[in-house]
C-alpha cells in the first residue's frame, strides 16, 4: 500500500454537506460522482497531497444507507492507493483477510476498487484504489 488515497465520510446529504466542507477545508469540491454499483453519489475535495470523499446514498437499501441508518453521519472507509490491486488482493486473501469481492470494480474518481471486510481489520472498513490507466 502506497498512501491513504483518501478518506470516505458518510453523510446524508451532498448538498448540504459539500458546502460545509467546502468552507472547512477551504477549497472547493472538485469532482461529483454517481457510483451506481455502489448506489452513492460521491463529492470530492483535495488538500495538499490528501482527498476527502463525501458520501451520500442513492438507494434506501445501499450499504452506505445502511451505515447511516445503523451510525450516523461519520467516517466510513479509508482508502489506500495500491499499484497492482489484483496482486495486493492476493496478498491479503493469503494472510486471511476477507474482502468484500472477489474482483476488483469501478469505483469513483477513475479507480479500480475493493474492500476489506471490517471484521478482518478492527472494525475499520478498508479500500483498496488503483488508478485506472487508458491506453
Amino acid at each position: 500500500m502506497n498512501k491513504i488515497e483518501h478518506i470516505g465520510i458518510a453523510v446524508n446529504n451532498l448538498s448540504r454537506s459539500v458546502p460545509l466542507y467546502e468552507l472547512l477545508l477551504n477549497t472547493s469540491c472538485y469532482k461529483t460522482e454517481i457510483v451506481d454499483s455502489e448506489q452513492v453519489k460521491t463529492a470530492f475535495f483535495k488538500t495538499g497531497e490528501n482527498k476527502v470523499e463525501l458520501l451520500e446514498a442513492t438507494d434506501d437499501n445501499s450499504a452506505i444507507a445502511r451505515f447511516l441508518e445503523k451510525k450516523g453521519e461519520g467516517i466510513h472507509h479509508i482508502a489506500f492507493a495500491v499499484d497492482n490491486i489484483l496482486e495486493e488482493m492476493e496478498r491479503l486473501k493469503s494472510l486471511g483477510f476477507v474482502l468484500l469481492n472477489d474482483v476488483p470494480k469501478k469505483g469513483a474518481d477513475n479507480k479500480m476498487v475493493c474492500f476489506i471486510h471490517p471484521k478482518s481489520t478492527n472494525g475499520v472498513l478498508i479500500e483498496l484504489c488503483q488508478e485506472i490507466k487508458w491506453v
